[in-house]
């Protein structure tokens, strides 16, 4: 038998205490039953729902008995070509301005000070 496939849109109709859906590595789990057993907490699966948790997942450590439980729970595999396109944002190109600007001036600000500080000595040394 086939797995299911879930695109993006269904994943993000299951993200309540009610109804919750989980993508860890490409696979979509209900985790709705197990959401008072979670030892962190429902509010730390919760953070997770509508998103790739494959990162959250790992980083935590999960025993071998937390991923034992996983297919148990295993709906179908994730549509990755559903994912939204992100579109270019305006504001990244002005943050990149902005650093390239403060940037140039990291590099005048001493330049400066050092062209002053030999002026002085010239100068003063001269009287």
């Amino acid at each position: 038998m086939a797995s299911k496939v879930i695109t993006y849109d269904e994943l993000k109709q299951h993200t309540t205490k009610a109804s919750m859906w989980l993508l860890i590595a490409g696979k979509v789990y209900d985790v709705t039953k197990f959401l008072d057993e979670h030892p962190g907490g429902d509010e730390v699966v919760l953070s997770e729902s509508g998103k790739d948790g494959t990162e959250a997942f790992e980083d935590v450590g999960h025993s071998d008995e937390a991923r034992a439980l996983l297919p148990g729970m295993f709906i179908g595999n994730f549509e990755k070509s559903s994912l939204p396109t992100l579109k270019p944002n305006g504001s990244a190109a002005a943050v990149n301005n902005a650093v390239q600007q403060s940037s140039n001036l990291a590099y005048f600000v001493p330049l400066a000070g050092l062209v002053a500080y030999f002026a002085y000595r010239f100068y003063s040394g001269a009287a």
